[in-house]
């Protein structure tokens, strides 16, 4: 595949190397807007921008026929936008919080333990991530997402940042060192407590991902998720 790298920071680098040792050939590298590259050039685009660009970074693949893999978070307010223009220019699209196998995992693990902890009025949920100092947005994706199952599997009614009622669910948000990514889910009751945690090591793991989803996506049409590459 000739890939278009939208997004050149970290992670964008960490993409490259996994996409280069599969065999890949990297013809765009961009850190800023669509108007300083082709996008014709590319067979797949990766977006992992910021949340400023990464609208217009979507927009430009989709109305050029381009398959786009997006893991930025912080912009899903546009989401909608995007996917009905994907539909729109038969094109494809495909937006994940996280693509680390291992989350994706633990996302349907918190969604299996949410269904069963429903009826169990003694627990109540909360959220913790933490993040390097260098991550734009907070709670991050992942976090939403996790906050996301537990409102469709339960009572609760929506997410918040401070002190939380019974219908919300609590994110607790740390910003330290350099910390790839750790989510813990805490279910605690008056006797104890239940704790499902992931802890990113290093981002290989998203990259792995993120490459991954581009070769499964590269000829499909229509709006996908992880879910859908992992067949879960």
């Amino acid at each position: 595949m000739k890939i278009a790298l939208l997004g050149y920071g970290k992670m964008g680098k960490s993409i490259e190397k996994i996409a280069l040792e599969r065999g890949h050939k990297i013809v765009i590298k961009s850190d800023s807007n669509t108007k300083n590259y082709d996008i014709s050039k590319a067979d797949i685009a990766i977006e992992f921008s910021n949340p400023d660009i990464a609208f217009e970074n979507l927009k430009n693949c989709i109305e050029n026929n381009i398959p786009v893999v997006c893991g930025t978070t912080g912009w899903l307010d546009k989401y909608e936008s995007i996917e009905n223009s994907c539909k729109k220019n038969n094109s494809a699209f495909l937006y994940a919080s996280n693509f680390s196998i291992g989350v994706n995992l633990f996302f349907k693990l918190n969604e299996y333990l949410t269904k069963m902890m429903n009826n169990i009025s003694d627990y109540k949920a909360e959220i913790e991530e933490i993040h390097h100092i260098h991550k734009l947005d907070a709670p991050s994706g992942t976090a939403i997402t996790l906050a996301n199952s537990i409102i469709d599997n339960s009572k609760i009614e929506k997410w918040s940042l401070k002190n939380s009622s019974d219908k919300e669910v609590l994110i607790k948000v740390k910003r330290e060192d350099e910390v790839p990514g750790t989510h813990t889910v805490t279910y605690t009751s008056k006797v104890d407590k239940i704790d499902i945690k992931h802890e990113a090591f290093n981002r290989s793991g998203f990259a792995v991902g993120a490459v991954f989803a581009a070769e499964w996506l590269i000829d499909k049409k229509g709006v996908f998720s992880m879910k859908d590459v992992l067949k879960f």
